[in-house]
């Protein structure tokens, strides 16, 4: 786990590496973990956020951990985001994935959970309960906890991709959203991807990545409904994406609810996936 000092919104870099204790549990944890964890009562979700990147040598482990939970999901609301930051980038290899919007982002989930210091991997979910990202039980734990708990509003949410390289996102948003503060996030999100990494802590190493977060755009709620454009990126393909919806309180972070929808045919064709957030 490497750990970065928080200063006026930039990450700067600390190059100490901390061992977290709670490392020594996610062996145990692995060896009991079960795909009916995640029960479901019709009431929770959870909003998985994974700050990663390719030049931290402690990320593999985590970006193994969502890509095992993702793969246990099935229709469960459980929702996962990876977040390739940008701090990474100058210490000897660029990831392909990463963007100074989710080192911002990072930096404004310390500030709302009153952390002195950012680090990758680091796993938020529900916008509540923060750790290392790969502890395997403390992510299944804030998991549980979310599906047991309950959330305030329904999001509905379709896409259908456009033929000029872009797709249109339809949303509506039911139940109580909150003041004027809270915000619709909509993340387009790559699948999969597997990335030789040249140089740098993981020089040498094929790194697998899941739910990779390309594009993420933030809307505010002076309506309840209606529709944004986002743009495709290069290699985009319908199979291999979806999109994840989330309203969040701005004022302390708390995630309020989730939705994710998939790609299945282009929208010149009629054809759109909606998807609401299981309440």
């Amino acid at each position: 786990m490497r750990k970065i000092k928080v200063l006026a919104l930039v990450p700067f870099f600390i190059g100490t590496i901390m061992i977290s204790a709670a490392f020594i549990s996610c062996q145990s944890a692995a060896k009991n973990s079960r795909k009916d964890d995640f029960k479901y009562s019709g009431k929770g979700f959870a909003l998985v956020e994974l700050f990663t990147s390719e030049g931290c040598s402690s990320c593999p482990p985590a970006d193994e951990l969502v890509a095992k939970v993702q793969k246990e999901v099935g229709d469960k609301p459980i929702y996962i985001l990876a977040y390739h930051v940008d701090y990474w980038d100058r210490l000897g290899w660029k990831d392909a994935f990463s963007n100074a919007d989710y080192s911002k982002r990072q930096n404004e989930y310390a500030r709302w959970l009153n952390l002195s210091q950012v680090y990758t991997p680091q796993v938020i979910v529900n916008g509540k309960t923060e750790f290392v990202g790969s502890q395997e039980g403390a992510l299944r734990k804030a998991i549980k906890n979310g599906l047991e708990g309950s959330s305030k509003v329904q999001l509905i949410i379709s896409v259908a991709s456009n033929a000029n390289n872009t797709a249109s996102v339809q949303y509506k948003v039911e139940g109580k959203a909150g003041n004027s503060g809270s915000v619709l996030s909509l993340a387009l999100v790559q699948k999969q991807a597997v990335i030789k990494v040249e140089r740098g802590e993981n020089g040498g190493r094929t790194l697998t990545h899941a739910q990779i977060v390309r594009n993420l755009q933030t809307l505010s709620l002076s309506k309840n409904n209606g529709n944004a454009t986002i743009a495709l990126p290069k290699g985009f393909d319908t199979e291999g994406w979806e999109v994840i919806g989330f309203v969040q309180n701005t004022t302390n972070g708390a995630v309020l609810g989730a939705a994710r929808t998939s790609f299945r045919v282009p929208a010149e064709t009629g054809g759109q996936q909606e998807a609401k957030g299981i309440q």
